[in-house]
């Protein structure tokens, strides 16, 4: 029985069946545990990290699922020859209309494919003896090159695991403060209110930079460090494996996604837990609306 029926029997003044619904629709909240997931969560995680210093509110700061560098930065960027204006190697796989960011420092050109800025987001690579760091944020498809260099030192970005409005949250290696992938800016942490320089980039199809720099070069795909290449992962994933089949239909296999063993029974459990969920989501969206309007039809007397 819907909850303000009770109330309305019961006599209840309405100063009191106000209060009651307003608390019925805070646990329904979904945002009722921000505050659990703040700094007195972060710091065990983040121990080098001031939380007191912060540009922004940290209530505006969500987990974005994957944890600490769950999202792999590059860090030693290895990369292919262009000779002529032909790719070689893997890049020769790249399609002419491919997107890739391109960047010159000096003679120096480069080109960041979008298909391995994916997986990785950000890549620390020095150009043209410039300390650079080329990150990409997927959620907003934005691309950024900042330099890496700040305060006469040089910084080591990786991904926190977290979004601000949707947008990357990246961290530095050096005191771990918390930078914002759009903007620039440094928003927790000891370098709070730093910026970081802006370097011009230029997202463009593959064929258009092999056309202005011919001798260029192409970041690879394997991420170095790693006891297996990515891309030896990726071909050795079963061939009934959704994600591959689904590249190779759409002609945008990337071969560097690692894949889990296949697991049908597993992967069953996870599609109908997270059906359960999705269903019990709709279910307290229902509710509250349902509440709001009973909360409002209240105020209102």
């Amino acid at each position: 029985m819907p909850a303000f029926h009770l109330l309305d029997r019961k006599g209840l003044s309405n100063a009191a069946a106000l209060f009651m619904l307003t608390v019925l629709v805070s646990l329904l909240n979904p945002d009722r545990n921000v505050a659990a997931a703040g700094p007195e969560r972060w710091q065990a995680e983040w121990p080098r990290t001031d939380f007191s210093r912060h540009l922004v509110p940290l209530t505006e700061i969500k987990s974005g699922g994957p944890p600490r560098d769950g999202i792999p930065s590059i860090d030693m960027p290895r990369f292919e020859q262009v000779q002529d204006g032909k790719a070689s190697g893997w890049a020769a796989g790249i399609g002419d209309v491919e997107p890739v960011v391109s960047l010159v420092i000096g003679a120096d050109a480069r080109a960041y494919p979008l298909r391995v800025l994916i997986w990785h987001e950000i890549v620390n690579d020095t150009v043209g003896a410039t300390p650079v760091a080329v990150t990409y944020c997927p959620l907003c498809n934005t691309v950024l090159v900042f330099e890496r260099a700040s305060d006469g030192r040089t910084l080591d970005f990786g991904t926190t695991g977290k979004l601000r409005n949707s947008d990357l949250v990246m961290y530095d290696r050096q005191t771990e403060s918390w930078w914002q992938q759009f903007t620039g800016d440094a928003i927790v942490g000891a370098m709070t209110g730093r910026q970081l320089r802006l370097i011009p980039s230029r997202l463009e199809s593959f064929a258009v930079f092999r056309q202005r720099f011919p001798q260029g070069k192409v970041l690879g795909r394997d991420r170095p460090g790693a006891s297996r290449s990515l891309a030896a992962q990726f071909a050795a994933a079963p061939r009934h494996d959704p994600q591959r089949r689904a590249d190779s239909q759409m002609g945008t296999g990337t071969g560097i996604r690692p894949r889990p063993s296949f697991d049908r029974r597993r992967t069953g459990r996870r599609e109908r837990s997270r059906a359960a969920q999705a269903r019990r989501r709709s279910r307290r969206r229902a509710l509250r609306r349902h509440l709001c309007v009973r909360l409002s039809r209240l105020q209102a007397r």
